[in-house]
């Protein structure tokens, strides 16, 4: 009988810590960016919990924005276009390129955000610097996966490792 009681504790234990792990939060982001040499530019998707988003707004902005049914999808656009541009940097062959936001749309729990640099002619090596969510999740990582000229490459950058150097 005290086997019995014994195992039963230990069942009762052990899906009690794998519940608890379960439930413990995880941050992670993941950028995809591409080279269309056809189009001359880098196609880049960030994909963020839009939870996690919009408590990043919330703190750069000091504002609730509502990223699923914004009140003013205008200033939803400009905030979350800030923080991306603010957060995320990107040199092509040395020179430092301005992101241009093009939108987001939400997909489940998933917030993809879509930006671009124009009048890329050639790729030979791409310095990033990716800083999404760092301030406000301090376990934060940020995945990073390359497309240049049918060649891929990927990093993981865990707060706060900010920077990465990829060469074609």
């Amino acid at each position: 009988m005290n086997s019995l009681k014994n195992r039963l504790l230990l069942t009762i234990v052990g899906l009690s810590t794998a519940l608890i792990a379960f439930a413990h939060p995880f941050y992670v982001s993941i950028t995809s960016i591409d080279y269309n040499a056809k189009n001359k530019r880098i196609e880049i998707s960030c994909r963020l919990f839009y939870d996690d988003l919009e408590v990043a707004l919330k703190n750069q902005t000091g504002q609730k924005i509502d990223v699923i049914n914004p009140k003013n999808k205008a200033v939803a656009d400009s905030a979350i276009s800030r923080y991306i541009q603010h957060n995320l940097k990107l040199a092509i062959n040395n020179q430092n390129k301005n992101l241009k936001f093009v939108g987001y749309e939400i997909e489940e729990d998933v917030a993809w955000c879509y930006l671009e640099v124009q009048n890329i002619n050639a790729v030979n090596k791409i310095e990033i610097v990716n800083q999404l969510l760092y301030r406000d999740f301090k376990s934060q990582s940020n995945i990073m996966h390359l497309k240049v000229n049918n060649i891929k490459k990927s990093t993981k950058l865990d707060n706060p490792k900010r920077t990465a150097t990829f060469s074609f």
